[in-house]
């Protein structure tokens, strides 16, 4: 349970961390809450020479309103989201997801950039930013870009960022009217990892669904968007006969994780459960 020995920088700014990437090259680790990437190195299943700590640069920290925006540095923590006022008022998806991850010291240091960089299949926040429709802000050798939180997760612990980036922010749009969101999840009790958890996000006008944005995580090798959930809801009602049409259709077409936690006709099984019992919460919040 002892790493192997490696060299340690810490950042005091963005462009810092990125030049001391490139100058270290694959060889080099970043490190912002470090429960996935130190627990990984006690076990020497991971080996970095070099660890760039990022978790003091104050560019990466803070919770603030923009123009129509809710705007999220990649340094804050779990439990920063889990009680912000500004983020339960109005997406309370966000803050159900940070109440739920791992346990107290896990939501005390561990941070939302970290775990979307990581892209672990049973991580919370990949679903809930897709389903609130989230933008990753990104910094580079090339300069910053926007990356949708539909194209971040890619594939099995792999993402978007390219060789010398850093998540920098997330940016999610603050939702209309009449807009109700929620996440639900089957957590794997020792860990609360999600076996399955579905996020959605659902503006509603005049009795029928006028928007809808639902996503799991845990149920394949990335997180991803459920169109099917999504069409089979919008432009109907939100009662119980159109939520069991909608809650059938989860995860239809998609590649199903089996392992020693759940089969795949098990997870698969989750996935309507719990995509049901998502839609039914903002049914009734």
């Amino acid at each position: 349970m002892i790493p192997a020995n490696f060299e340690y920088y810490r950042a005091t700014s963005v462009d810092e961390a990125i030049d001391l990437m490139v100058e270290h090259g694959m060889d080099a680790k970043i490190l912002a809450g470090g429960h996935s990437l130190l627990p990984a190195m006690k076990l020497r299943l991971n080996q970095p020479g070099v660890l760039i700590d990022i978790g003091r640069i104050d560019g990466l920290k803070g919770i603030s309103k923009g123009d129509g925006e809710l705007i999220i540095g990649a340094s804050v923590t779990h439990h920063e989201l889990a009680t912000s006022t500004l983020i339960s008022s109005s997406l309370s998806l966000i803050s159900e997801a940070a109440e739920s991850i791992g346990d107290v010291q896990v939501r005390n240091v561990g941070t939302i950039g970290g775990s979307l960089a990581h892209a672990d299949p049973a991580a919370d926040w990949p679903a809930v930013l897709i389903a609130a429709n989230a933008t990753i802000d990104v910094r580079g050798t090339d300069g910053n870009r926007s990356i949708t939180a539909d194209d971040f997760f890619t594939d099995f612990f792999t993402t978007a960022l390219e060789d010398n980036e850093l998540i920098t922010a997330i940016r999610i749009p603050f939702p209309p009217d009449g807009t109700t969101s929620s996440y639900q999840k089957f957590m794997q009790p020792a860990s609360r990892f999600a076996l399955v958890g579905c996020a959605i996000m659902v503006t509603q006008s005049d009795g029928v669904c006028e928007r809808v944005s639902v996503a799991f995580t845990g149920v394949s090798e990335a997180a991803f968007r459920d169109e099917g959930i999504e069409g089979a809801l919008l432009g109907k009602a939100l009662n119980e006969e159109n939520i069991a049409t909608a809650a059938n259709k989860a995860a239809q077409g998609m590649s199903i994780l089996s392992d020693h936690f759940a089969s795949e006709e098990y997870r698969g099984h989750l996935a309507r459960v719990y995509a049901k019992r998502a839609m039914m919460a903002v049914r009734t919040t």
